[in-house]
């Protein structure tokens, strides 16, 4: 029999137990991996009050005694690193040289929130003009309360951190809910956690289920919903969030634009790159191209060929770009997508087909002549498939890029001036990514984005602002 990981959820300070188990299966072999304790009424209670009670005591904390929090939580992060990519990559189903970059950029994560942590300030506001005259004024930040943060599977360490490191840099507790698919690896670092000097009650990570998520969203003692997922579950709990600040990262189905004067051949190698990696299970992962008509030959005949070298397989190999679906469900809903949008009139140029159904794997796709009106356009696929259109010129591109309901990141391959500046001044999305794909992203950048896609900002400087409030000091000279 395998080996099982031992996780509890970690309430107020104490590693608790739950009647009620989730099992959670390994995404390629479908070995069992640990039952997660789901949250009992009780134990939510717990965590909200425990929450509540402990930021009147985080809040004082100094600066420096958060940053040397965050500095064990990363030298403890750093010594179990092996151990975190391989949780990672096995409740995930993610590459493990991508499992291995995600604990690398975690640390790195940790890093810029120190650093944020000792350098984050208000500013000096402007008074020597009309009655203020004579006066000094300046702006204190203080936090808002204690934070809700619910996180997705797609990188359960990381983007648990984006919630974490800001919420312990401004001295506000953390309540954490990973997602049912992959909640092993946020329930392993509250063992890290334990072992940093936090307050009591200052961090509490559970897993428990939506009606009890529902009933901390509604409560009124946490200040701050800091989201990650679905546009559709994110917008529905901002509605129930009452007077909380709600800060939503939703995804999107990211557009590149090529044209007449980029490095076709470097732009084909990461956007396939850049659309297949984690079986295309990134918020920003291409799912669109657009290419001008004097170069769409040339690119496609160059794309398809990176697309039929991208390797798929089991997630231990370390040359595996596009491995598991997340789930069967998802494997059989992409390959209806795919199918639908050929009836509506796209054509397959390579892939669109199961490649091993018992173990979750999708090929990496390519389709042309598809409309906004099919889903594989119009949603977020969540999958490893690409639709590269042909357009006259670079606006019709980027007109075509616009034409969505998300706006998360985009990726031009242009080294003309002229359509940078028109593409950063027309892209409707939260980071315009020139000469790279739209899925470039390091932890320290504000990233978010805007429409469907969501609100706020993460980065741990940005989302510190975010969980914080300005409050106006003014004296007289």
């Amino acid at each position: 029999m395998k080996k099982l990981y031992q996780v509890k959820n970690y309430i107020n300070g104490d590693f608790v137990d739950a009647p009620v188990k989730l099992p959670v299966y390994q995404k390629y072999s479908g070995d069992l991996l640990a039952e997660v304790p789901v949250a009992t009424e009780a134990q939510v209670e717990e965590a909200i009050t425990s929450s509540a009670e402990s930021f009147h005591i985080f809040k004082q904390f100094s600066a420096e005694k958060r940053a040397g929090i965050l500095r064990g939580l990363h030298d403890l992060l750093k010594q179990n690193q092996d151990k975190f990519s391989q949780i990672i990559a096995a409740e995930g189903g993610k590459p493990i040289s991508y499992a291995r970059s995600e604990v690398s950029r975690a640390l790195d994560n940790i890093d810029t929130g120190i650093r944020a942590t000792l350098e984050f300030m208000g500013r000096q506001v402007p008074m020597d003009y009309l009655n203020g005259k004579g006066k000094t004024a300046y702006t204190l930040r203080f936090p808002s309360g204690p934070v809700l943060g619910i996180t997705p599977f797609n990188f359960p360490l990381n983007l648990a951190l984006h919630k974490l490191i800001p919420a312990i840099g401004v001295g506000a507790p953390v309540i954490l809910k990973p997602a049912p698919q992959a909640p092993v690896t946020l329930l392993l670092l509250a063992e890290l956690l334990e072992q940093t000097g936090l307050p009591q009650g200052a961090v509490n990570i559970l897993y428990s289920t939506n009606d009890l998520s529902q009933k901390m969203v509604e409560d009124d003692r946490l200040k701050i919903l800091s989201f990650t997922g679905s546009d559709k579950v994110g917008w529905k709990l901002k509605s129930l969030a009452g007077k909380k600040k709600v800060l939503l990262e939703m995804g999107g189905n990211a557009a590149a634009i090529i044209d007449e004067s980029a490095d076709i051949k470097r732009a084909a190698k990461k956007l396939a790159y850049g659309s297949y990696l984690n079986a295309g299970q990134i918020c920003i992962s291409t799912q669109r191209i657009y290419v001008v008509e004097s170069v769409f030959d040339t690119f496609l005949e160059n794309f398809i060929e990176e697309t039929r070298q991208t390797k798929s397989g089991e997630m231990f190999d370390p040359e595996v770009v596009n491995s598991s679906m997340i789930s069967h469900n998802d494997l059989l809903r992409i390959d209806a997508w795919v199918h639908e949008a050929v009836k509506q009139g796209a054509k397959i140029l390579e892939g669109g087909k199961i490649l091993d159904e018992k173990a979750n794997i999708y090929a990496p796709t390519v389709l042309t002549n598809t409309s906004p009106e099919m889903k594989i356009w119009s949603e977020e696929a969540f999958a490893p498939i690409v639709l590269v259109e042909k357009v006259k010129d670079f606006r019709q591109g980027v007109q075509a890029a616009n034409n969505t309901r998300y706006g998360l990141q985009a990726g031009i391959f242009s080294n003309n001036v002229k359509h940078v500046l028109y593409a950063q001044n027309h892209l409707e999305v939260g980071g315009v990514i020139i000469n790279d794909i739209p899925g470039f992203r390091i932890d320290g950048m504000p990233y978010g984005g805007v429409k469907d896609s969501g609100l706020g900002r993460e980065g741990a400087l940005y989302a510190m602002h975010d969980f914080t409030e300005p409050r106006l000091i003014v004296m007289d000279a």
